[in-house]
């Protein structure tokens, strides 16, 4: 039987989704399993989840998933090529994937591993040098030295969701995983528009969802019931608005070295963005200050969050040390029971005994049980707010 992972940043209930899992199993056979390595609450975007974790991986199960494992925030709320490490390496770590399924804009996989061969070459890395204070932005400077390289498939970085998929590939790469790529065409609204369609995108889905929209047409049916039902306890919609002046007093107290950890990219970022937190009244005047051309709002908003949540994205190189789920069906509870003995890292489905499994393992299970603390307060009712609740969580079973 094949295995299918999928790794899902924000939103891994929306038809499109729902799509590509079908298109899976018509490519896979129709008894193949599907594990997803899901965001835990903050996502690549630089954000709170709109939804808590557990919620989504319900929603999960109930789409088409059998077993919903975690990808937690050092790796969740980083950049693309640190949210590809962490991803493939807990799917990889798992044990049982035989393919790696994602959707991007070309579809196919040749131009793809183009692009993946080409960043990982000397000929790349050299010619990367020469925009060395150019003042142009760290991806315009890469697509144009793939270009020279690569030619027409550098293309593929100007789509978000291929430049994710380049990066999943050269994840497969560096781990040495013999799991096999699966790219299917991503089909729907593009990736951050606001249309609304049979396949809205995820950011139209957000967005709708917070401002309190008809988003009810846009979700599958067993989706839209599970955040109606969270929205009723209001412990939905999260947004980071809801626990801003938390956030705006965490990083007023940081002093200006205190951000060093923050900046990605080491270009001294974290100067220019002091200044803005100590000019500025709101979360949203502090990422206008801070922007340039060479500084995306995407980045600026992965380091505001970590900043607030005091947790860097994870260096290069480093993966999760444990497979923590989040939720099974009965068919994902099989595969447990085979990961059980092929992983090669703990499986966490009883929180309460993670000091059993070493001290790498409960210091990244302290670090997301803190950053759950902070989530929580962003809940719309400041009575589902209360804290320490990581290490009493069940996975979901369906």
């Amino acid at each position: 039987m094949a295995v299918a992972g999928v790794i899902a940043e924000y939103n891994p209930f929306h038809r499109g989704h729902a799509w590509q899992l079908g298109e899976v199993r018509r490519r896979l056979g129709e008894d193949t399993a599907v594990i997803a390595c899901m965001s835990g609450n903050f996502v690549q975007r630089g954000d709170f989840a709109v939804l808590d974790k557990r919620a989504r991986a319900e929603m999960a199960l109930r789409g088409g998933v059998d077993l919903v494992l975690e990808l937690p925030a050092p790796w969740s709320a980083a950049g693309a090529e640190r949210f590809a490490q962490g991803g493939v390496a807990v799917l990889a770590a798992a044990g049982v994937v035989t393919h790696l399924a994602f959707g991007c804009e070309c579809g196919v996989p040749e131009p793809l591993q183009a692009v993946s061969d080409c960043l990982d070459s000397d000929a790349y890395r050299a010619g990367l040098r020469r925009y060395d204070n150019e003042g142009v932005t760290f991806a315009a400077a890469r697509q144009a030295v793939v270009r020279d390289l690569a030619g027409a498939a550098a293309e593929c970085l100007s789509s978000p969701n291929n430049a994710l998929a380049v990066e999943y590939l050269r994840a497969l790469k560096t781990l040495g995983a013999s799991i096999e790529p699966l790219a299917l065409p991503r089909i729907g609204a593009a990736h951050d528009s606001g249309e609304e369609s049979e396949y809205s995108s995820a950011s139209a889905i957000r967005e709708k969802i917070l401002a309190g929209g008809d988003w009810e047409s846009m979700l599958p049916e067993a989706s839209a019931a599970v955040l109606s039902r969270e929205v009723e306890a209001g412990r939905a919609p999260v947004r980071m608005e809801n626990c801003q002046r938390a956030v705006l007093a965490q990083l007023r107290r940081m002093a200006e070295e205190d951000f060093r950890p923050y900046d990605g990219g080491n270009e001294g970022l974290y100067h220019r963005f002091y200044a803005a937190v100590h000019r500025a009244a709101t979360v949203d005047d502090i990422l206008s200050a801070a922007k340039t051309r060479r500084y995306p709002l995407a980045r600026l908003r992965r380091m505001l969050l970590q900043a607030y949540l005091g947790v860097p994205q994870a260096p290069q190189g480093e993966t999760p040390p444990y497979l923590r789920v989040l939720g099974a069906n009965e068919r994902g509870r099989a595969l447990l029971g085979r990961m059980r003995k092929a992983a090669a890292l703990p499986v966490v489905t009883k929180p309460a005994h993670i000091r059993r499994l070493g001290e790498e393992v409960q210091r990244v299970f302290d670090q997301e049980a803190r950053c759950t603390d902070l989530y929580v307060l962003a809940c719309p009712d400041l009575r589902r707010a209360v804290p320490e609740s990581e290490y009493a969580a069940a996975p979901v079973m369906l």
